[in-house]
């Protein structure tokens, strides 16, 4: 049956913000360490220390903003072992995640680096659960201030001299559990506390970020809320898809059973619910939705693949964690309104990754490949769209065959993002763009397809290109319409340009 979508391109919706395209990169597993930095004296090609080849996949999506050091590995990082001469750096315990030894190789001027050579706002994320006022205090004025002060100077013994740029901090991270295990009231003054010692130095303006609700804690947001929203600029989010059960099983990455693919997208789709509930709790107490809701964790989190340490999170990437993705980003537009930011797990080699790296080698992942086709909705307007799609069942439950989301950027192209869902049937589309003044050309149409005949299809480093996009063009073209041929499995965009 063909199934139609209009976007309504006169129609207009605010900003989608960028900063829902951000990453995370914690001090997890092979994240850090092989992943983003091997060390200038390694034989892998870097540029002081960052490998070269994940540097420049990750330049190619055009990162708006990095979060770092964490994660749970936050509350236990004090960022003073990680400055100065690395060869007297202190050495620690990587407590969370693998009980192996951190040597403080990548810190803060290391970061910062990352984050210049990727063109990405650096977003810190403080250290509440173990740290004091003092430390965070003296973190923010060693990155910021432009003038005499025992942090400032000692930054410019350590080798630079301008303060750096930083607009996102975050006060701790998911301090209702490996943060400190608090209840809201008590994390709330804390929050109050340090967030005060969070300074402005200069013209340097830092957006606090308040930790918040873990998945559907909305006592959490109501206290955070009431207590500090006047303090804050952002609440967080944490919400993974998991298929399984967290504790007893989340299931296999490379699982090809279609029960497992149902219920993945199914849990992907909570994420919706999540934001409309938090959301209308932060209405009460910001109607003018000031305060921003960053969902700065979010993605698949599988079992650990056979073999690797449990520790380290690393699972492999499939076809369907390209459809989770996109599914993802459509529900994050739909919110642009509250949603400002949000930051999936992790950059590389820890749960739902861009790229994976084997020694010298590296691979992009399908997840990377949705990231890289979206990109053109970052900034862009969001548009108005009304699609019927039909359903993809699965024994009594069913989803909407089809997710889609359009945008209009600020050179007037329009970009129209699709996910297939149904894993069996093929979809014929009919587009129709409303309000427009001219008829479309073929010419004026492009577009990128990503799809895979198996449900767990995924690249390997014997066989990396197993699953990448290919170019796209619609069956036809007629007056204000397209037809699209929407293979099973699949992410579409398709970009009009005026």
């Amino acid at each position: 049956m063909k199934q139609s979508i209009k976007v309504y391109t006169d129609l207009e919706h605010g900003k989608i913000s960028k900063h829902i395209y951000g990453h995370f990169s914690e001090h997890l597993g092979r994240c850090i360490y092989e992943g983003l930095w091997v060390g200038e004296d390694s034989p892998i090609p870097n540029t002081e220390g960052i490998r070269n080849d994940v540097l420049g996949a990750l330049q190619e999506l055009n990162i708006p903003v990095l979060r770092w050091p964490g994660g749970c590995f936050a509350d236990e990082y004090h960022w003073k072992d990680g400055v100065g001469p690395r060869e007297n750096r202190k050495r620690m315990v990587n407590t969370h995640w693998g009980g192996v030894v951190e040597n403080n190789h990548f810190g803060t001027h290391e970061f910062m680096r990352l984050c210049e050579l990727l063109g990405a706002e650096p977003y810190i994320c403080g250290n509440v659960g173990s740290g004091t006022v003092q430390e965070m205090q003296e973190w923010v004025e060693y990155m910021t201030f432009d003038g005499e002060s025992p942090m400032a100077n000692w930054r410019t013994e350590n080798g630079r001299e301008e303060p750096w740029a930083l607009k996102y901090f975050g006060v701790g991270n998911e301090n209702w559990g490996c943060g400190g295990h608090m209840r809201p009231e008590y994390y709330a003054d804390l929050y109050r506390r340090y967030q005060t010692y969070v300074r402005n130095y200069g013209d340097n303006k830092i957006y606090k970020i308040a930790g918040g609700a873990n998945v559907d804690d909305y006592r959490w947001t109501e206290v955070l809320m009431r207590e500090a929203a006047h303090l804050m600029d952002g609440l967080s989010l944490h919400y993974y898809t998991i298929p399984g059960d967290f504790w007893k099983g989340k299931g296999s990455a490379l699982d090809d059973r279609e029960s497992e693919w149902f219920k993945t997208l199914k849990k992907s789709f909570r994420m919706d619910e999540l934001l409309t509930k938090h959301s209308t709790i932060m209405d009460r107490y910001d109607p003018e939705k000031r305060v921003g809701l960053i969902v700065d964790e979010w993605g698949t989190w599988f079992d650990v693949e056979p073999g690797t340490n449990p520790g380290f999170l690393y699972q492999q990437n499939t076809i369907r964690d390209a459809l989770v993705a996109g599914v993802h980003f459509h529900i994050f537009h739909e919110h642009n309104d509250r949603v400002h930011m949000a930051n999936i797990a992790q950059m590389v080699n820890v749960l739902q990754a861009m790229v994976l790296t084997e020694g010298e080698q590296m691979l992009l992942t399908p997840t990377y490949h949705v990231f890289n086709m979206y990109k053109v909705h970052q900034d862009a307007t969001r548009l108005e769209v009304n699609a019927d799609v039909g359903t993809y069942k699965f024994g009594d439950d069913e989803l909407p065959a089809v997710t889609v989301s359009a945008s209009k950027d600020n050179e007037g192209a329009i970009h129209v993002s699709v996910c297939h869902l149904d894993p069996h049937r093929d979809t014929d589309l009919t587009l129709k763009l409303s309000g427009l003044n001219k008829s479309l050309s073929a010419s004026s149409v492009s577009g990128e397809l990503l799809t895979a005949n198996e449900l767990n299809a995924h690249n390997t480093f014997e066989r990396p290109n197993e699953v990448e996009p290919v170019p796209y063009e619609p069956a036809s073209v007629s007056g204000h319409e397209m037809e699209l041929k929407v293979p099973a499995s699949s992410v579409l965009r398709v970009t009009i340009r005026p």
